[in-house]
């Protein structure tokens, strides 16, 4: 059977293979946000992509969540949740300012275990290193992984990441941590920021021309290139 498909439809499959799981209503919201009915006109593509087989889905969300053909998730999967988590930062973000170089679970070291932050992007001029905390874990635990950003900070290796500006000194990225709980975290070499939400983020730093603190951690004069405006 031949079948053209539009650009849209690309761009949502597209999508979906980077996000990994997609509920319809966010997909009626950045793709069908113009027009009379968004979700009826969303329904109508997704049902069509998915009997084209170009997307998978599992309908115990509601409303539906899309997932890539070749996904390796079950569709009773609590990761499922967890990508959901991610797309509702990318979607705050995207009320604010279109993140760039978006890149879900980005694993800058190539290595087993190494960083795995759950977002890495380009936001308002600044880099980040997202991780999204749904579930509390020990301060020991939590201490562990900023451990492994300030190892990862004294290799060097990501000076030639691929997204760094080739004119200007590289930047490393602030970690952002998205959580309900405030963990007591220091680093004397990498920026933290712990906050609830993207919207909380914004609220702290609104018409702040400032680098912005959050109590402990601080920047050393080796990452002073860091640009966090925020407005």
């Amino acid at each position: 059977m031949s079948f053209r498909l539009s650009q849209r439809d690309k761009d949502i499959i597209a999508f979906i293979n980077q996000f990994r799981a997609v509920d319809r209503d966010s997909l009626a919201n950045l793709f069908f946000k113009q027009l009379k009915s968004p979700v009826n006109a969303c329904n109508s593509v997704m049902v069509r992509l998915y009997r084209l087989g170009l997307i998978e889905r599992t309908q115990q969300y509601s409303p539906t969540v899309y997932l890539p053909v070749d996904a390796k998730i079950k569709k009773n999967s609590q990761k499922i949740l967890h990508f959901l988590s991610i797309l509702d930062v990318y979607k705050q973000m995207c009320s604010y300012s279109m993140p760039r170089h978006v890149i879900v679970e980005d694993k800058p070291t190539g290595r087993k275990g190494g960083i795995e932050p759950d977002l890495f992007c380009i936001f308002k001029g600044s880099p980040f290193w997202i991780e999204i905390q749904r579930n509390q874990y020990s301060e020991q635990k939590m201490q562990a992984k900023i451990n492994l950003y300030e190892e990862f900070f004294f290799s060097n290796e990501w000076k030639i990441l691929h997204w760094q500006p080739g004119d200007r000194p590289a930047i490393f990225p602030s970690i952002i941590l998205i959580t309900p709980v405030r963990y007591a975290l220091s680093s004397d070499h990498i920026r933290l920021i712990q906050v609830g939400s993207i919207h909380e983020l914004m609220e702290k730093y609104k018409g702040s021309s400032k680098h912005p603190r959050d109590g402990g951690p601080k920047a050393s004069p080796s990452s002073s290139g860091i640009k966090i405006n925020l407005i």
